[in-house]
């Protein structure tokens, strides 16, 4: 970490083109770090874990190595002298209005809004998108140091309530309030506990995912187990709520519950970890006899888990559309009869293509698709049979997000982005095809005198990795450039075009920034993402090697000039590379 740390403040001196040599900054010694004697055992082999008391994040002794550590991290903070000049200019580039793409629930439209500098954005409401807005909810009011933020949102289908998740001071715990729409106030209703979960109404109440009050004192640091799904009715208490599914057999496995559009059919989405699912189905009323309850019926396997992934996106006339990588590592949509769930059964709607296909929805009878080229967006609809493919064309290389909506709607709404666009919203006609400018965020800063470009390079086995590099124009090769490069790598997440405030700052002082769209990610797929997992994780670290040798081959940079990060993920990444090749 020290090393990490002390390149990005170099690559940072050099941006700033001060004369400082980073040798006048004094570090302070680090810490001594104690090792203790634990060893674990896995299949019989020792594993010696000497710095294993640090996970105790409660305890005294790990509080006290904290703060040793702050203290000599402060103290080199301490001493950079333009490092006023940096927060001035990027407290003046972060201060613009940033708003999201409308949605209708009922005779409302919400968005939300941060007006530059606010900790949370606002959600704001208004009727018809001429309307005076008004504020819905404003998460800054709901703690005292504002860091509590809305982590789900859901309407119910009368649009006369609102179910609200909070999340405090970034912690995965969520509170689910209910909100009266027409009053804006708070209902009695009130569930606790709920992680990686949010609401999902049907008739007079919703579903929701929750595991049991851990004890008192471990709420951050025991392994949470046996997930389980219950119905809240409006208006009583949490304790009298239904318990509708549990897996007393599988203490580690996730559950969702989620009900289509005109709440015919309840599904649960059961993961295992990051990658594969299992998706189970109940109908939940006859449509020969709609006012059938069916509630009580046993819940049936739609899609066999866990070798695959599976979406559900809507029903169209009692039969499930999905997405899926069963037998199309690059995803599918398909039809299915949920009582011929048989894959031999299937319908393929829009099959695998050569491009990865990364999300769809439905929004006033109409179809769309969402496609990643090289690990940028491309934009289709389609009519619900799959006929009629037609692009909806971007600005750009960027990245497309949110279209889609309900059956009635007329619109939609999307979004796109760029490393140069700080981000524009469209509203798309249903019904026309067309689409126009909605609104255009504006930030304090010339795009023009940047310009984005995409590398194809080879990894060590041979491998084409597409990386993007971003600099002034007129960048000059001599090598002498400071250069951040960027990588994740895991969990088939894509590293797609996106706008930073910080990284615009760094490029203005004349650094170059790269993103390289390295394996074990999801920008080609689930082959793409599978060739970075397990016994194929250093494929991972040498795409990103690979990526920074060719950009010292290229003369961007060079070694010395040269700083990686990344984080999470990244920061393993990080970590193997710079202790795999130093140089």
């Amino acid at each position: 970490m020290k090393f990490i740390y002390t390149l990005t403040i170099a690559t940072a001196l050099v941006a700033c083109n001060t004369k400082m040599n980073r040798t006048e900054i004094k570090v302070d010694a680090y810490p001594n770090t104690t090792k203790d004697s634990a060893i674990d055992h896995y299949f019989g082999t020792p594993i010696a874990d000497p710095y294993q008391w640090l996970e105790n994040d409660t305890a005294k002794e790990v509080t006290n190595w904290v703060n040793e550590q702050n203290k000599v991290t402060n103290h080199y903070l301490s001493q950079i002298p333009f490092r006023e000049k940096i927060k001035s200019r990027l407290t003046e580039i972060w201060d613009f209005p940033k708003y999201s793409s409308p949605f209708k629930e009922g005779e409302y439209y919400y968005f939300y809004k941060n007006s530059g500098l606010q900790n949370q954005s606002i959600l704001y409401r208004q009727k018809g998108l001429d309307g005076t807005p008004e504020v819905f909810i404003d998460p800054n009011t709901l703690s005292d140091d504002g860091t509590a933020s809305l982590a789900s949102l859901s309407f119910s289908k009368d649009h006369k309530y609102c179910a609200v998740g909070i999340a405090q001071s970034g912690s995965d715990w969520n509170e689910i309030f209910v909100m009266d729409v027409a009053g804006k106030q708070k209902t009695t209703d009130l569930i606790k506990w709920v992680k990686f979960s949010g609401a999902t109404w049907y008739k007079n109440g919703f579903y929701y995912s929750r595991y049991d009050e851990p004890k008192k004192g471990k709420e951050f640091s025991n392994t949470n187990e046996y997930m389980k799904i219950y119905y809240h009715e409006m208006g009583k208490p949490q304790t009298d709520d239904k318990l509708i599914y549990e897996d007393k057999a599988h203490p580690l496995r996730y559950f969702n519950a989620s009900v289509t559009e005109d709440e015919r059919f309840l599904f649960i989405n059961i993961s295992e970890g990051t990658s594969g699912s299992e998706i189970l189905v109940k109908e939940l009323w006859n449509p020969s006899s709609p006012n059938q309850e069916l509630s009580n019926q046993p819940f049936k396997v739609l899609f066999k888990g866990f070798e695959n992934n599976y979406g559900i996106i809507d029903n169209n006339d009692g039969l499930i559309l999905a997405m899926t990588d069963k037998d199309a590592p690059r995803y599918r949509l398909i039809q299915v009869d949920p009582q011929n769930p048989d894959p031999k059964n299937w319908k393929d709607i829009i099959p695998q293509n050569s491009d990865l296909l990364e999300s769809a929805s439905t929004c006033g009878g109409k179809l769309f698709a969402t496609y990643l080229k090289d690990a940028s967006s491309r934009l289709f609809s389609f009519n619900l049979d799959g006929s009629n493919k037609t692009e909806i064309m971007l600005p750009g290389i960027g990245s497309a997000s949110g279209i889609g909506g309900k059956k009635a709607d007329k619109e939609a709404f999307y979004t796109y982005t760029s490393f140069t666009n700080p981000g524009e919203i469209y509203r798309y006609d249903v019904t026309t095809g067309k689409s126009v400018l909605f609104r255009k965020t504006e930030v304090k800063f010339n795009a023009n005198d940047f310009e984005t470009k995409q590398v194809f390079y080879p990894s060590k086995d041979g491998t084409q990795i597409p990386m993007f590099i971003i600099h002034k124009k007129g960048l000059v090769l001599d090598g002498n450039n400071p250069t951040m490069l960027y990588g994740y790598g895991g969990f088939n997440i894509s590293l797609t075009p996106s706008f930073s405030i910080s990284r615009i700052m760094f490029l203005e002082n004349g650094g170059v920034y790269a993103i390289a769209n390295i394996r074990g990610g999801g920008e080609y797929g689930e082959e793409w993402h599978k060739a970075g997992m397990l016994d194929k994780k250093q494929n991972v670290f040498d795409d990103f090697i690979a990526a920074a040798e060719y950009l010292t081959n290229n003369n961007y940079t060079s070694s010395a000039k040269l700083a990686i990060h990344g984080g999470s993920n990244g920061g393993l990444l990080v970590g193997a590379c710079l202790t795999q090749r130093p140089d």
